[in-house]
């Protein structure tokens, strides 16, 4: 069932209205992917407080605006291959556009940097919320480095 502002699990009732708002687009987009709804819900919530601290004052107006929560179909998931990523490492890889973030077994970067320093903070703070790993490749596709988080 989707969330939306008027419903939505009671663990976000305490968020203020626009990281509750967040949470609710970032929990329905990870069920669409295929997480379940009991370990989306705590990711999304930690997530959307990290967004509210870190992100700049017209990003946030501009979600307060136009910012809505995820719309999904009826039949639930907008991907035909929806793995459970949560027990998959991030990586940071080169990329056409810069450097991109995403799960060791997904096809499509989750997001995309210009900067490799912002893709490798991104990539901590989702193995980190996952209790993963992270492996940070070179240009040439080697191992830079990789790490490991615990929850």
């Amino acid at each position: 069932m989707p969330w939306t502002l008027n419903d939505y699990p009671s663990s976000m009732k305490n968020l203020n209205e626009l990281t509750r708002k967040k949470a609710i687009d970032i929990a329905n987009s990870m069920v669409d992917e295929g997480y379940e709804d009991d370990r989306a819900i705590p990711i999304a919530i930690t997530q959307a407080k990290e967004w509210r601290e870190n992100a700049e004052k017209d990003e946030i107006e501009d979600y307060k605006k136009h910012g809505k929560p995820t719309e999904r179909s009826k039949e639930g998931k907008k991907y035909d291959s929806n793995p459970e990523r949560l027990e998959e490492g991030e990586q940071v890889i080169a990329h056409e556009d810069g450097w991109a973030v995403q799960s060791s077994g997904a096809k499509r970067a989750s997001e995309v940097f210009d900067k490799k320093d912002e893709a490798v903070k991104r990539a901590k703070e989702i193995a980190k919320n996952k209790g993963t790993s992270l492996t940070i490749y070179k240009q040439d596709g080697t191992v830079q480095d990789k790490q490991t988080f615990h929850e």
